[in-house]
Parts: C-alpha cells; sequence; structure tokens
C-alpha cells in the first residue's frame, strides 16, 4: 500500500490552480493591494509632486520647485517650534512613558493582588481617543475650572497650565503618556507572559539577582515586542493632532507638524503646496525614525 500510494503521488505531481483558484486569489490579494495604493501610496505620493508646486486646490497647479522648502526652512516661524515639540514627544514617550509601561507590567507580572483590576484600570484610557484626552486634559488644568487648580487651593493665583506656553506642553505630554502608558503595558505584559519560566530559573541558579535577570535574561527575549513598542511609540509621538487641536488649535506653545499641515492645507489661505511640503517633512522624520530603529533591532536579532 505504501508503495501504491508513492506511486499515485508521483503520478498526480504538483497541484495546478484553476482559473477559480486563480480567481479567488486575484480578489484576494488584489484588493488589499488596491486599497493600500489608493489609500496610503497614492495620497502619499501626491502629496510629495504636490509639495514641488503652488496649489489653492481650485485653480491651475503652478510649479515652484523647492521654494515650498525654503519658505518652510527660513521664512516660516511656527515650523522649527513645531519640530522641536514633535522630537519632545518622541523623547518624552520614548524615555518616560514607555519604560514606565514595563514598569507596571512586570509589577503585574508578578501577580499581585487584584491584577485583573489594575490591568483594567490602566488600560482604560487606550480605548479613549486622543481629541477626548484633550477634553479630560481641559477639566483637570484649566485655569479657573481645573480640578488641579482646586486641589492646590490656588483661587487667588490659579496656575494657567494651559496657557503658559512654558508649562502647557508638559501638561498635554502627561496626558498623552497616561493614555500611551497603558498600551505599553498590556504589550509587554502580553511578552512576559510567553517567556519561558525556566530561562529565569536557570538564571537564579546561576546565582543571578532579580535585577540581573530581568536585564540580561529576560528583556533579551522580549526584542520583538521592543520593535512593536518603538516603532508605535514613535508614529503616536509623530501623528500627535486631535488633543492639541482640541486644547487651544495647537497654538501658543502647542505646535506640531501635523497641526501645520492641517491649517495650510484646509485652513482658509490653502496652501496645498505649501502644506503639503510640511508634510514631507514630517513623513521623511518618521521614516527615518522607523527605518533607523527596525534596522538596529534586526541587526541586533541576527547577532543574538
Amino acid at each position: 500500500m505504501p508503495l501504491i500510494n508513492a506511486r499515485r503521488a508521483k503520478r498526480r505531481g504538483p497541484r495546478r490552480f484553476t482559473s477559480r483558484d486563480l480567481a479567488v486569489i486575484g480578489v484576494l490579494l488584489g484588493i488589499p493591494i488596491l486599497l493600500d495604493l489608493a489609500l496610503i501610496w497614492g495620497p502619499t505620493l501626491a502629496s510629495i509632486g504636490l509639495s514641488f508646486t503652488n496649489w489653492d486646490g481650485i485653480g491651475d497647479i503652478h510649479w515652484v520647485g523647492i521654494d515650498n522648502y525654503k519658505t518652510l526652512f527660513s521664512d516660516y516661524p511656527p515650523f522649527w517650534p513645531a519640530v522641536r515639540n514633535n522630537l519632545l514627544w518622541v523623547a518624552f514617550l520614548g524615555c518616560v512613558a514607555t519604560p514606565f509601561g514595563l514598569l507596571l507590567a512586570v509589577l503585574l507580572d508578578k501577580g499581585v493582588r487584584f491584577s485583573r483590576f489594575y490591568q483594567s484600570t490602566l488600560y482604560m484610557p487606550v480605548v479613549l481617543s486622543l481629541a477626548i484626552v484633550g477634553f479630560i486634559a481641559q477639566l483637570i488644568f484649566s485655569r479657573d475650572q481645573g480640578a488641579l487648580n482646586a486641589i492646590l487651593a490656588n483661587k487667588d493665583n490659579p496656575v494657567d497650565w494651559l496657557g503658559d506656553p512654558e508649562l502647557n506642553i508638559w501638561m498635554v505630554l502627561l496626558a498623552a503618556a497616561w493614555r500611551h502608558t497603558g498600551y505599553v503595558m498590556i504589550l509587554y505584559l502580553a511578552g512576559l507572559k510567553s517567556v519561558d519560566p525556566s530561562l529565569k530559573e536557570a538564571a537564579a541558579i546561576d546565582g543571578a539577582s532579580e535585577t540581573q535577570t530581568f536585564f540580561r535574561v529576560v528583556l533579551p527575549t522580549l526584542r520583538p515586542v521592543n520593535v512593536i513598542v518603538g516603532v508605535i511609540t514613535v508614529i503616536e509621538a509623530l501623528r500627535a493632532f486631535d488633543i492639541v487641536y482640541a486644547i487651544n488649535h495647537g497654538r501658543n506653545g502647542l505646535e506640531l507638524l501635523s497641526v501645520l499641515v492641517t491649517d495650510n492645507i484646509i485652513g482658509e489661505a490653502s496652501r496645498i503646496g505649501f502644506g503639503s511640503a510640511i508634510a514631507v517633512v514630517l513623513l521623511t522624520v518618521s521614516m527615518g525614525f522607523i527605518v533607523t530603529y527596525l534596522v538596529q533591532e534586526l541587526r541586533g536579532g541576527k547577532k543574538g
């Protein structure tokens, strides 16, 4: 019987796809590819092309070369504060919110009492949009009716947490970090649950402390999670828009590149070419961060 089955398998050869199979594969692959081209790469390439033009969205398109970029870098005052704020978002979420989310995940992974309650409570802000988080921040940090000034009893000389350009960016970052921390916590908690317990036991037998075990054994095994968290952190920081727009339309110290893109393309000026140039700068910065991070992580993974 085994010999007969082997002869039959040899006689049949590789399975050939029928026209119906090819049609199904074409539909399953073609629709996502077309949607990706239409919704992602099409607008991206269009923005790159329009960034070299002067167009108000209605009249003729006029080619201006790199004039939009020259104006952007040398004669557009909100640009550099927006770049600084975007980089500050990346640094704060990456160096404060992300490590704090990892710390919470480690603590919850130890099996503390009421861990399910803590997980639900800490993850709850993730289901809120940044616009809602912005409105909540207004309720807390408002100068006249905010909860923080009421708690601090600053009725005579209330602090303008959201109106002072020296303070408002930090208040907004705290609100954004509140949401980001829960997301990072859940990702790392899932990664910690998949770590082989025998690795920790072997490290303990070798005399490693709990801290040494984490940094030398557990954290290297979380490399795939680190890549995901790093990319998500950069994307969240650079695409931030709704929270600052909900507070003061991204002005008076809360300027971001995404807000400048919206103001120029959708605003009264309708400078679509100039707004596209800002969008290309934002795209370049995003790709630079993400590609560099992924290359470093992949190289580290191959060495490990």
